[in-house]
């Protein structure tokens, strides 16, 4: 198989999956069973998986691990507000505080949890932690950290499997399906059976990953605009689906 997209291309590919995710999300409110909706929610199953591997894929390419570190929890804090206001149930500035509706899942972005899978990774590759348990005890740690955000510890999980099965695709996706899997049987259990058994299309995402040819692209200056496109993009879009949410 010829790895023709290099991580602009399946960047872009994430922002198109999440656009038609969120825009469903806006226009038809909870868990409809019509095929539209269904279809768009699908779609957007594909973006937390190229999120996740494209962040691990920082933490190895990056040259300074505590600014890139800095710069994921800056975004998840914007997008905290950005994630809130584009919500169908936003409900005035108490939406934004955490736990206030009473609900434990879902009380702020991805980012969070995607902040959160880079410092599992920091942490089971530091070479002060020397003792497996504290690793262990920090990962775990990370998990209740992260657990309330979207996707929950989840994505925070498949970050430190692609990070660590660098090199062998099987066991990145292999490890990937094993916690979505659980994040399903959650999902069924807590909010929705079929909404659950639908993030299960996070394996679409594989064969796009798979055509990764380990390159940014060939253009410098589309490179630069395309790493902050990609997180100046998610809390921005999710602002505009929040102010057309208003007028509709």
């Amino acid at each position: 198989m010829k790895k023709c997209l290099d991580s602009n291309v399946i960047k872009l590919i994430a922002i198109l999956a999440m656009t038609a995710d969120h825009l469903a999300w806006m226009l038809f409110p909870g868990y409809p069973r019509e095929p539209l909706p269904l279809l768009l929610h699908t779609v957007g199953r594909v973006t937390c998986p190229i999120m996740c591997y494209f962040i691990a894929e920082g933490y190895h390419y990056t040259r300074d691990v505590g600014k890139y570190t800095r710069r994921l929890f800056l975004f998840a804090l914007l997008s905290h507000f950005a994630y809130l206001f584009g919500s169908p149930a936003f409900e005035g500035w108490r939406s934004f505080v955490p736990f206030s509706s009473g609900r434990v899942l879902n009380q702020t972005s991805v980012m969070w949890s995607l902040a959160w899978g880079l410092v599992m990774l920091r942490v089971i590759h530091s070479q002060r932690i020397r003792r497996d348990g504290i690793r262990t005890l920090l990962v775990l740690l990370i998990c209740a950290v992260s657990f309330p955000a979207d996707w929950s510890c989840i994505a925070s999980l498949c970050i430190l499997a692609f990070g660590t099965n660098r090199g062998r695709f099987g066991a990145q996706m292999g490890w990937m399906i094993f916690y979505v899997a659980i994040y399903s049987a959650v999902y069924c259990l807590a909010l929705d059976p079929l909404y659950g058994l639908l993030q299960m299309a996070v394996i679409l995402a594989i064969p796009i990953l798979a055509l990764y040819n380990g390159e940014r692209g060939k253009n410098p200056r589309v490179n630069r605009v395309m790493k902050w496109l990609f997180y100046l993009y998610y809390p921005l879009h999710l602002l505009a689906i929040g102010l057309l949410g208003m007028f509709l």
